[in-house]
């Protein structure tokens, strides 16, 4: 008389691993056994054709005795600081957006523009608007007087006009993140804080900003991936120069293995370059964890 139930209740128990297990595989295939073979590749001398050699940390150490790389990580660094920006004027012109005025739909839709945009495109507009001779920017410095500059042709500057395009649709995505996230809030929270006397900047940061947590991770996540993966933008506007001076881990990572044939070595930048990501993201997920437990 037990056992159907029993019966029942076991196949209860295995109706989520039902459906989970789909996607658990595909994410073991195409997400767990890439990061594992790239580990296992870094540990090896290999130029894709003939067999691997094995080197054990030796991809490592080169690392940490080049140049290239140490100029590539605190680009990164640059890049993931720089993109930090990305969701506080992503929130502050979806907080200008959220409003119900005549030609607010025309506004978005120009705000979402850059979004809409592939990484090739905005490169190669920015590589235009840069160009020293006859770029838009320079155009108007030497109509108001002023001698034009060559930013993608100088060092010191390649790296921050190369970030400056990838805020431009990094700044728009996190726009639409807010925007979805201020249709979430609970207008009788923020009702009640009003009869409370909050205005302006207390009602912002006590009652709108706290709403906007899961929107806020989600944003901040994207930018960080999207500064460390930064490699579209590199390579269409300056590929790494001049004298690999705008050269990130991506775009470096990527000359290794397949313009220099030094998989092993790529693979070792690579590995780091996801270990980079994952500590800012633990971090960021853990501090994000503590505030919500108060």
């Amino acid at each position: 008389m037990q056992a159907a139930p029993r019966r029942t209740r076991h196949a209860g128990s295995l109706a989520p691993l039902a459906f989970i297990a789909p996607a658990a595989l595909f994410f073991a295939v195409f997400v767990l056994w890439p990061i594992a073979d790239s580990i296992w590749v870094s540990l090896h001398d290999w130029d894709g054709v003939h067999p691997m050699r094995w080197v054990g940390i030796g991809n490592y150490v080169e690392l940490f005795t080049d140049d290239v790389f140490w100029t590539a990580l605190v680009n990164n660094i640059w890049w993931l600081l720089a993109y930090m920006l990305a969701p506080i004027g992503g929130l502050a012109i979806a907080l200008f957006l959220n409003q119900n005025v005549l030609g607010m739909r025309l506004y978005k839709s120009l705000f979402f523009f850059p979004f809409v945009l592939s990484q090739v495109v905005v490169g190669l507009v920015f590589s235009w608007f840069f160009n020293g001779d006859f770029g838009l920017l320079n155009l108007g410095l030497r109509a108001i007087g002023l001698h034009g500059v060559s930013l993608l042709g100088d060092a010191n500057w390649s790296t921050p006009a190369t970030i400056v395009a990838g805020l431009w649709p990094q700044t728009a995505y996190c726009m639409i993140l807010y925007l979805t996230g201020l249709t979430a809030v609970n207008g009788e929270v923020v009702e009640a804080a009003r009869m409370d006397g909050a205005r302006g900047w207390g009602m912002f940061w006590n009652i709108i900003l706290p709403q906007l947590r899961p929107a806020t991770f989600i944003a901040v996540v994207v930018s960080v991936v999207g500064a460390l993966r930064s490699f579209d933008l590199v390579s269409i506007m300056t590929r790494g120069g001049p004298y690999d001076s705008s050269a990130v881990l991506a775009y470096y990572m990527y000359e290794q293995t397949f313009l220099s044939f030094r998989y092993g070595y790529g693979a070792a930048i690579a590995v780091v370059l996801f270990a980079i990501m994952d500590v800012y993201i633990a971090f960021f997920l853990v501090t994000m964890l503590r505030r919500e437990r108060r």
